[in-house]
């Protein structure tokens, strides 16, 4: 589960290691975040020849894992957990180093609340879309959509499909069939340029009950024909995409009106994001 962390209103990414249940986070990004360098590569490793005590266990607090990079694309990152970032912020001189501390025991805290209280966890993404300024009728599509994503996912997990390329395969798959675009050209239809813009985050309330459609039709079918494997689920997924597909083009013919449309959510979320920085400043 990867996810972005705001710092001061910067991002740092992480991700949700399931091996050992702590949060990963990107060494790079707070690195950033710490000393502002313009050169985030070359400070660590000046950082890493300083301290030979910090480059002799690196490679142990520093694995590699996987992280979206700026251009969208999953790629291999020197990621550490709360405990290897506590050490190398030991290395760097930074006024921020407090409270980065103490931001790094909320974020640790709030994930260990989550696992023994899920209903935390969805009331809290509840609260920071509100902050977004969706509304709540939008808010409660999204939380059933991501709902239905995961009831997916997991029996994806269950049918020997595997993971990250093989999902992102049948899920462009589901979307071609439901819209006529995969999520890629999605974005570029609604104008979304940035890396980090979720796809489904601008979705209207029809385009978020279609996509649930698809994504419920394909779970439903890979039930039932008891799909196994990449290409069975693959057929599932193109014939759940269909069923979304069909009952599309039935409303836009009746209704005289395309369901996919070129709105966003970029001006609500930009504008509420900035009141939300400026009140906290104040």
């Amino acid at each position: 589960m990867n996810s972005i962390k705001l710092f001061e209103s910067k991002q740092i990414r992480s991700v949700w290691n399931r091996v050992d249940q702590k949060w990963y986070f990107s060494v790079s990004d707070v690195v950033e975040v710490l000393t502002d360098s313009t050169n985030v590569k070359d400070y660590i490793k000046k950082m890493r020849k300083r301290e030979k005590a910090l480059d002799a266990i690196w490679g142990t607090i520093c694995p590699p894992l996987e992280l979206i990079a700026p251009d969208g694309k999953r790629r291999k990152t020197q990621c550490a957990n709360v405990e290897g970032l506590l050490r190398i912020i030991q290395s760097i001189p930074s006024p921020k180093a407090e409270p980065f501390k103490r931001w790094l025991a909320k974020v640790g805290s709030e994930r260990l609340e989550e696992i023994e209280n899920p209903e935390l966890a969805a009331k809290r993404m509840r609260e920071i879309y509100g902050a977004k300024g969706y509304s709540e009728e939008w808010i409660e599509k999204r939380m059933r959509g991501i709902a239905v994503r995961d009831e997916l996912t997991n029996e994806w997990k269950h049918r020997r499909v595997k993971e990250q390329l093989e999902y992102a395969i049948l899920t462009s798959e589901i979307s071609r069939a439901t819209f006529g675009m995969t999520p890629s050209e999605y974005k570029q239809f609604k104008r979304l340029e940035k890396p980090g813009d979720n796809l489904r985050d601008h979705m209207t309330d029809l385009e978020l009950i279609f996509t649930m459609l698809g994504e419920a039709s394909t779970t439903e079918i890979a039930r039932n024909k008891d799909a196994q494997g990449y290409d069975e689920n693959l057929d599932a997924a193109t014939e759940g995409g269909a069923v979304a597909g069909s009952a599309r083009i039935d409303l836009e013919a009746k209704s005289g009106k395309r369901v996919s449309t070129r709105d966003n959510f970029k001006q609500v979320t930009e504008s509420s994001m900035r009141k939300r920085l400026k009140g906290e400043a104040e």
